[in-house]
């Protein structure tokens, strides 16, 4: 299980903002205020494959200017980084060493088949 939000404060999604995949909302659709209901969603359809791509090393320079210099990096940490946009985005540390450290920036549900359980509690 990766999400589980029954137990807890319910999660809402406003739908078309991507929040979730086009796959995860679209399954949503034709479904009423009050129903429970669960669906499958292969990966492609969800946060997609894997991509090789995104695994890649950046320097230790490169991690100390997004973070604070007294931060300690394990493996399985979620980094953020800046964008040359502006914008953020986190990776996976797979590894660190003295001078580079390897990231996974595939979303951590890539190439992930997906079971997905829903209460409609209410539909604004």
């Amino acid at each position: 299980m990766f999400a589980d939000t029954f137990s807890e404060r319910p999660a809402t999604l406003q739908m078309g903002t991507g929040q979730w995949a086009p796959g995860m909302e679209e399954a949503l659709l034709d479904h009423s205020e009050g129903e429970r209901f669960s669906f499958d969603l292969p990966a492609a359809q969800a946060y997609g494959d894997r991509n090789p791509e995104l695994v890649q090393r950046v320097t230790r320079a490169m991690m100390a200017q997004n973070a604070d210099p007294e931060s300690q990096f394990e493996a399985g940490d979620m980094v953020e980084f800046s964008a040359p946009n502006g914008g953020r985005y986190s990776g996976v540390l797979k590894e660190i060493n003295d001078d580079t450290a390897l990231f996974d920036f595939n979303h951590p549900l890539a190439g992930a088949d997906l079971h997905i359980e829903v209460s409609l509690l209410g539909v604004l």
